[in-house]
This record gives C-alpha cells, sequence and structure tokens, in this order.
C-alpha cells in the first residue's frame, strides 16, 4: 500500500452555509455533493474533496462539541493550488472579505515553495501552496 495523495478531510461546521461560500466563492471549491439529511456537503478541491458536517446534523452530534478556540478540528491543512498567482490569490481573498499572511516559502509534499496562510470562518488555518521551487527528497 502506498499513500498517493489526500482524499478528502472532514472539517465540522457551526455555520455550515457560510463555511460553503468561503471555500466555494473565496477558494474557487464547487459543491459536488449535498446530504441534507445528514448535514453533509462536499466540495470538489481538485483531486480531492473538502467535506463540511454541521455540528447540528446527524453526523456533527457524534462528533461532541464544536469546533471553538479550545477544541480546534485540526492545526491545518494545505490546498496545492496553480496557478500561483499571490497578487491574484489576495485580490479575489480581498474581495471576498479574506486577509492571509505573508508569503514565505515552506516545505510540502513536492518540496520547498512558496505558500500563504489563512483563517476560514471558522478559524480553521488553510495553506495555499504553490509548486516546489526546490524539489522534495524522496528518500525510502
Amino acid at each position: 500500500m502506498q499513500v498517493v495523495g489526500i482524499d478528502h478531510l472532514v472539517l465540522r461546521a457551526v455555520d455550515l452555509e457560510r463555511m460553503v461560500r468561503f471555500y466555494g466563492d473565496a477558494l474557487g471549491c464547487r459543491v459536488e455533493r449535498r446530504r441534507d439529511d445528514l448535514g453533509l456537503v462536499q466540495l470538489r478541491a481538485g483531486r480531492s474533496l473538502i467535506d463540511l458536517v454541521s455540528v447540528d446534523g446527524p453526523l456533527g452530534r457524534v462528533g461532541g462539541a464544536a469546533p471553538g478556540a479550545q477544541g480546534r478540528n485540526l492545526d491545518h491543512f494545505c490546498l496545492r493550488v496553480e496557478p500561483f498567482d499571490e497578487a491574484a490569490i489576495r485580490a479575489r481573498l480581498a474581495a471576498c472579505g479574506v486577509t492571509a499572511g505573508p508569503l514565505a516559502s515552506r516545505y510540502g509534499a513536492e518540496g520547498e515553495g512558496p505558500s500563504l496562510y489563512l483563517d476560514d470562518p471558522e478559524g480553521n488555518v488553510v495553506e495555499l501552496k504553490a509548486g516546489a521551487t526546490t524539489p522534495a527528497s524522496r528518500a525510502g
């Protein structure tokens, strides 16, 4: 068995529709599937999915308390984006009322390359990453 990428990640959401708008409008992920009976919206993120689960829905209630300052869903997740045009990305985010942090070179699956961090409406940290400028060493 070999891991070949991220299939999907699941974020628990307090305001499901606000999160859908953020991932759709600010990041360009389209809604692929809705299961309102479960409180689930699945958005396409390239080859992967971002699943949003309402904390008030049948799936979300199983997960316990809503995410917050003392109980975050995760540290951050990274989305590989193309093209990585910093000015265009910042303009799109600004049009949605979102501000990204400083550009920095960070290591990821493909190697070292530029990226930006931003917060979604419920405090989850999202990293937007370009392709590598220095390839990863693929040991093992």
